[in-house]
């Protein structure tokens, strides 16, 4: 009858009294007649009963499986044969009789190696999903330690962004409540002498209406002797205080603005403390960094330790490596940032021009390099000694109270922030805000040409201090 799947159930009153008919989504045996028994077994041969395959030693070797009920879908179109082999070159199943006429010189393989390869395959697959999705939940539970310490962050932010406006406000208003006491004092000492003074004049008034009346008294008498013996011995007005000394209104705009230069002299003081407190947060996240070599341009010269670099007049013969900067007397820090918080502090005493920052690992070092964030540099720059620049799009130009002597380097990868800072005043020099890092970051420094030995001094990287 030919090799077909068959489906076998037991005799009814065997074995099989576990039997009932098939019902919905059950195989049905294919041999029984009437009332279709669910299959429990389907051989790969025939289509005999499941206790024949148990009992009759010819059908002992018949491969018997989970019972099937799709056997059309497993049987060759052409032939009506069962699907027993795979022809890898047309990627599909075939009977036995195909390969002779239309899968002829293609490669057949059993079933059977083939769905070894491909459950190989498959587990492969399996593997590497399983492992994706691993990644993905690690990132998700990455995602959100992230967030969470990103909202925690900005809560201590807050917290400390709180205290030091409300510094400012303590200040603002004490300035104000001494200036308003000072205003009321002077006020109230201008109003106690007007009073004193008024008294006085008054007195003098009476004084002299008293006189007055006694010389219009004398001056209606018709009577000589009488004129003449009452005439008084001071016959003058009685003296009076200076009426130029009244006291006229002052404005108080003077006053103002001296409480205002001292407010602003007040604040100031504070703010360089509050700054020194924020820099000394920030000094916490500090790293220790050190030059490397393998990028620095043939003409710098680094100290033995790494930590310290200056501009030689001699171009070195080394070995052209594609981290080496070639035409930018530049040298990246052996360290790279890629997350979290990272600060370090550079020494640029007795220099008139240098430049600092961050660069993306990424970038290539070869040729004229335009040191922007839109090229993945975040830099400033001092150019002949008073001329500050962060080279930007366009570039910013930065008004610096005074020349630092140490510059502290921020960066904070998540928040795509890098700030920098004159370390002895706290002042902060300039921020670049909302970057986007997608690589590595390394620190950068140049510390420029000699010219002429007035820039000969050397970039050192400091170690930080935490001192209060």
């Amino acid at each position: 009858m030919g090799t077909r799947f068959r489906y076998s159930a037991r005799n009814k009153g065997g074995r099989g009294s576990e039997q009932h008919a098939a019902g919905p989504g059950e195989a049905q045996c294919v041999v029984c007649t009437g009332t279709k028994l669910n299959a429990t077994k389907s051989c790969l041969r025939c289509e005999t009963h499941l206790e024949a395959h148990l009992t009759a030693p010819r059908l002992k070797s018949h491969k018997l499986i989970h019972p099937l009920d799709n056997l059309q879908d497993r049987m060759c179109k052409k032939h009506n044969e069962t699907l027993k082999l795979f022809c890898k070159t047309d990627q599909t199943c075939v009977c036995l009789i195909c390969p002779v006429f239309i899968h002829k010189n293609h490669e057949c393989v059993p079933l059977e190696e083939e769905y070894k390869g491909k459950k190989a395959e498959l587990e492969k697959t399996e593997a590497e999903i399983q492992q994706k999705i691993q990644q993905r939940r690690l990132k998700i539970q990455e995602i959100i330690q992230s967030a969470n310490l990103s909202g925690d962050a900005a809560q201590r932010e807050k917290a400390d962004g709180a205290q030091v406006f409300t510094a400012l406000k303590q200040m603002v208003e004490k300035s104000q409540a001494d200036f308003f006491k000072d205003v009321e004092e002077r006020q109230k000492n201008t109003q106690k002498q007007a009073e004193g003074f008024i008294k006085e004049l008054q007195q003098e008034l009476s004084e002299l209406m008293e006189r007055a009346a006694e010389v219009e008294q004398l001056l209606r008498s018709q009577d000589h002797l009488h004129l003449l013996q009452s005439f008084p011995s001071n016959c003058t007005a009685p003296p009076t205080k200076d009426c130029t000394q009244v006291i006229h209104h002052k404005s108080h705009e003077g006053s103002v603005v001296k409480a205002v230069a001292q407010l602003e002299r007040t604040i100031s003081k504070g703010v360089r403390k509050l700054l020194e407190v924020e820099l000394k947060r920030i000094q916490q996240f500090a790293v220790d960094v050190t030059l490397d070599p393998d990028t620095a341009h043939p003409n710098l010269i680094l100290s033995e330790d790494e930590k310290q670099v200056h501009c030689g007049d001699v171009r070195k013969n080394l070995l052209d490596n594609p981290e080496r900067f070639d035409r930018c007397v530049y040298v990246l820090g052996k360290q790279s940032f890629s997350s979290g918080r990272s600060y370090y502090e550079i020494q640029v005493k007795g220099k008139t021009a240098w430049t600092l920052g961050v660069a993306s690992e990424s970038l290539s070092r070869k040729g004229h390099i335009t040191t922007t964030p839109q090229n993945g540099y975040w830099t400033v720059r001092l150019r002949n000694e008073s001329k500050f620049l962060a080279p930007d799009e366009p570039p910013v130009r930065l008004s610096v109270k005074s020349k630092p002597e140490k510059v502290g380097v921020f960066v904070d990868y998540e928040e795509g922030l890098v700030s920098f800072y004159d370390v002895h005043t706290a002042a902060l020099i300039f921020s670049f805000t909302g970057c986007i890092f997608t690589h590595k970051l390394r620190p950068l420094f140049s510390p420029c040409v000699t010219h002429g030995g007035t820039n000969s001094a050397p970039l050192m990287i400091s170690a930080v201090s935490h001192t209060e």
